[in-house]
């Protein structure tokens, strides 16, 4: 392996995935529903941006001054040509971390984003991290950091470990990944159908073995058979990041933030008890057993008022993200599914469901004489947000100026739609982000710019490019054969689509 690696996979490339929690627009809501001040945020950066569809996304639907590297130039080809296609005027390198850390062109930053690298990298990165953090990120500033954390991955790790091994050893590096992978999940299966007294004592290894066989190779080239891979515990983290001057402030995943959903009342009775914060965390997570921590961290914490809270969460925006008729009053957390009540959400959605961007103040004097209070239209915005079928909303001048950009952007991702289906988002300049959006819909899109109306004209359509590839519709795990089953269905699709997808993408600015 070459040494610009560092011991990471680099002869596959990451997938092309987005993450909602490297979009600033975030730390608003979550902040302010933790009582804390948020900053302003006018310069971010990614540390390790993959594929660069979040950077890039963000880039465009925002007012924000992007920054990122990431180590694979191929990957940073591609993530260059979507930020020349959007305009968006990010910046992008192949630089190492150390490398980048010590370019003297870089401003400081209101927002650092590290999605996930931080488990898969070794000290000596971790530290050129922490340190450019230190030296980078501004006072009041905002870090986002993902890793693998224990004790989640205790039961696992010693599987992880068996299947590197076997791709490093049993595996031949001239067959390439991909068929290092294959082998080693075979071996593991003839492994546990052989009763390892391991299996016994952990029998939840065997059922996640077959979800790892069904996952994307590229996914778990990345995800499972780096050279480094080390899953830390919360307080570990903690001590990582003391030199950069940083205090945990809260978890950057909504749903999180909701104890009803996660938590038992003995259980939240055990944590309430417990006057330290960073060890209320670490008896969390056993808690729950979390094997992924997405959190913020922020140098220099300042506290809210109950009533600063008050007036700024009335202040923040919202939009439907789905049609009203999928909406689901459902949401699954750490204790399980949890129904939510119509006779507090229902009137909530029903006035949003005009898809017109509402403050939480104008939602709380609509629903006022429903007898719902402000605490309960905050919390099912958090709720509604983390399940991801409402969102939040930028300002307008915010909104105006980023859709040239999202515009360019979304004209790129449509065009590629036309080969595969790599990338399933698209962005929105009213939510700062990224909106999923399937090749299928983005086809009907590219169908729709060429005057399309009628449902089977757009599936002919689909079908044409389809069918030029030698490419079929997959359904329910079985391949439809006929061109007559493949149009049907698109048929059924593209109805779907006019009805409840596209009034909402209109809604979000994506067209």
């Amino acid at each position: 392996m070459n040494d610009w690696t560092d011991g990471y996979v680099a002869d596959i490339g990451y997938t092309y995935g987005y993450y909602s929690e490297l979009n600033p627009l975030r730390i608003k809501q979550i902040f302010l529903y933790a009582g804390l001040k948020f900053p302003e945020i006018g310069t971010a950066c990614e540390l390790g941006f993959g594929q660069g569809i979040s950077l890039n996304v963000h880039a465009a639907a925002s007012a924000i001054e992007w920054h990122g590297t990431d180590f694979n130039p191929s990957q940073v080809v591609f993530a260059q040509e979507m930020a020349t296609a959007s305009d968006s005027g990010a910046k992008l390198f192949d630089d190492s971390f150390e490398s980048f850390s010590s370019r003297p062109d870089l401003p400081d930053y209101d927002f650092i984003g590290v999605h996930g690298i931080w488990s898969w990298i070794n000290d000596e990165n971790r530290a050129t991290i922490v340190d450019f953090v230190r030296r980078k990120l501004k006072v009041g500033g905002v870090l986002y950091i993902s890793y693998n954390t224990l004790p989640g991955w205790s039961s696992f790790a010693p599987m992880r470990h068996l299947l590197t091994e076997h791709a490093k050893i049993i595996g031949s590096e001239g067959l390439g990944i991909i068929t290092r992978i294959n082998g080693a999940l075979e071996f593991s299966e003839k492994l546990l159908a052989a009763d390892p007294r391991f299996l016994r004592t952990n029998p939840q290894v065997s059922e996640r073995i077959k979800k790892l066989k069904e996952q994307n190779r590229s996914y778990l080239a990345h995800e499972y058979f780096n050279r480094d891979w080390h899953p830390i515990h919360f307080a570990t983290m903690g001590d990582w990041l003391i030199p950069a001057k940083l205090s945990y402030a809260c978890s950057a995943n909504q749903l999180d933030h909701l104890d009803i959903l996660n938590l038992s009342n003995e259980q939240q009775a055990l944590l309430n008890a417990i006057p330290d914060a960073m060890f209320r965390e670490s008896v969390r997570d056993f808690i729950v057993n979390q094997q992924f921590r997405r959190d913020y961290w922020v140098k220099g914490a300042c506290k809210l008022s109950a009533l600063e809270k008050d007036d700024q969460s009335r202040a923040l925006r919202v939009v439907m993200a789905v049609h009203r008729t999928e909406i689901v009053l459902k949401v699954t957390g750490s204790l399980g599914a949890a129904t939510l009540s119509d006779s507090v959400y229902g009137p909530i959605l029903d006035f949003l469901a005009d898809y017109k961007i509402k403050s939480l103040g104008q939602i709380e004097q609509a629903v006022k004489d429903k007898g719902i209070a402000l605490p309960q239209i905050i919390q099912a915005a958090m709720l509604l947000i983390g399940s991801g079928q409402i969102s939040l909303a930028q300002e307008e001048t915010v909104i105006v100026k980023a859709k040239k950009h999202t515009d360019k952007l979304n004209k790129f991702i449509l065009r590629k739609a036309n080969s595969n289906g790599d990338i399933t988002y698209l962005a929105s300049p009213v939510t700062g982000g990224g909106i999923i959006a399937g090749r299928f819909q983005q086809l009907f899109l590219l169908g729709l710019s060429n005057g399309l109306k009628q449902p089977s004209d757009f599936a002919q359509f689909v079908w044409q490019i389809l069918s030029a590839q030698r490419e079929k519709i997959v359904k329910d795990g079985n391949k439809l054969e006929t061109v007559e089953e493949n149009i049907k269905e698109l048929t059924e699709q593209a109805t779907v689509f006019l009805e409840r997808q596209l009034p909402v993408l209109k809604a979000l600015q994506v067209i």
